[in-house]
């Protein structure tokens, strides 16, 4: 682990309710794991500055909605990501964080794929956001081979932060 970066993550939760909140959505979890995987990634970022993620808990509706007005696919998915850091941006000041870009989880998919892979709902909401955490880095997956190099990183972040 060469570089140690300094991470803030920002939690909009539109699924869960405030008088039944789940576990997942511990706003320290998060900022622990985010900041964890942004570590142990071998990342050509400035270490001098701060940097941002919004991460957002939805329903289907929501994130079918928004995969069809930014993928023209009417249909839900599990997770979107929209990245804000692109090669050539130019860092403003130390002083102003990064927005890296936004995660948004579908949980209503989240529970199904969780209860058809035999584990937790924390666990399949960790995977995504992996996925989706990679894919604000730069990662993507048009082949298998991408897909499945991407998937072996998740497995990575997830072990050694104690997830999985």
């Amino acid at each position: 682990m060469n570089n140690q970066y300094n991470l803030e993550v920002y939690i909009e939760d539109n699924y869960f309710v405030e008088e039944n909140p789940a576990p997942s959505t511990e706003v320290l979890q998060w900022q622990l794991w985010f900041q964890s995987w942004l570590n142990l990634l071998d990342l050509d970022l400035d270490n001098n500055y701060n940097y941002e993620v919004s991460l957002i808990f939805a329903d289907d509706a929501f994130i079918q909605q928004l995969n069809q007005q930014y993928r023209d696919k009417d249909q839900a998915t599990d997770v979107l990501a929209f990245a804000s850091l692109e090669d050539d941006f130019g860092f403003i000041s130390p002083e102003i964080p990064v927005m890296l870009g936004d995660i948004i989880i579908s949980v209503d998919t989240a529970k199904t794929q969780a209860q058809s892979q035999g584990h937790s709902l924390m666990i399949e909401l960790a995977w995504l956001a992996s996925h989706g955490f990679l894919h604000l880095l730069g990662w993507d997956h048009p082949d298998d081979e991408s897909l499945n190099d991407m998937l072996d990183q998740q497995r990575f972040l997830l072990t050694e932060s104690k997830i999985i």
